[in-house]
């Protein structure tokens, strides 16, 4: 896909590697549509990248609202890239995560992207050119740990939605690819005790980069997955 002209929806943009997709995407010549709750983040992001980033204040996780924006914005165009970024952790032992928690991550982590995809997918369908949706999951889709069951069923979750997708939607001409990055210093891992950011982490720039190839393959080549992890993830030593 040549990415000058095309059409972006990013999910979760205001922060993290959805901004550092946004950059590269908009810096490759492409509109996008960059979907968080912050209007404020949104706005200082569409300041420094200018009017190829359209800011959407949206909560992924509310179906009419969703609907509402796809079907007046994609009325007389397609988009041609979907990136299914936002995402959750609250991570504990199972009998200590609340009900509630476990039920934000999957409004959030699977849900959220199901609406997105559901509307989005007839849009795709009309375009004529080659689409694609990527779908951003986890290690923990690969890998169970403790203290983080429920993030895992929702990684797990999503790398099903994708493999099956992929199968779905390959004779209309859409791509789908799932990513499996390890540990990046971002702010996800704030809230995270047991985790300090540090220098050995992966960083928003080295996955946005691999999002910009992946999407960048010729039309009859697909990633399906990739894992992406960084070679020492220890903290180096002081």
């Amino acid at each position: 896909m040549n990415l000058q002209s095309k059409i972006a929806i990013v999910t979760g943009a205001s922060s993290g590697i959805g901004t550092e997709f946004a950059k590269i995407l908009v810096a490759a010549g492409s509109t996008v549509y960059g979907l968080a709750r912050s209007t404020d983040k949104l706005t200082k992001i569409q300041e420094q990248l200018g009017d190829s980033f359209i800011p959407v204040t949206m909560d992924v996780t509310n179906y009419d609202d969703v609907e509402e924006w796809v079907l007046s914005t994609f009325d007389d165009q397609q988009p041609d890239i979907l990136v299914n970024n936002a995402g959750l952790g609250i991570f504990g032992d199972v009998d200590e995560l609340s009900v509630k928690d476990w039920n934000t991550m999957m409004d959030v982590n699977l849900s959220g992207v199901f609406y997105l995809t559901h509307l989005v997918v007839p849009k795709m369908k009309q375009n004529p050119n080659v689409c694609h949706i990527v779908n951003i999951a986890s290690v923990a889709g690969l890998m169970g740990n403790p203290k983080i069951s429920a993030y895992n069923a929702t990684k797990f979750g999503l790398r099903g939605f994708s493999e099956a997708l992929f199968k779905e939607l390959r004779y209309d001409g859409i791509k789908v690819s799932c990513f499996f990055p390890g540990s990046i210093s971002t702010a996800f891992f704030d809230k995270v005790e047991a985790i300090e950011l540090h220098d050995n982490m992966m960083h928003s720039i080295d996955i946005a980069k691999t999002l910009k190839y992946v999407l960048e393959t010729p039309d009859n080549f697909l990633i399906n997955e990739i894992t992406m992890r960084p070679l020492n993830p220890k903290p180096p030593e002081k």
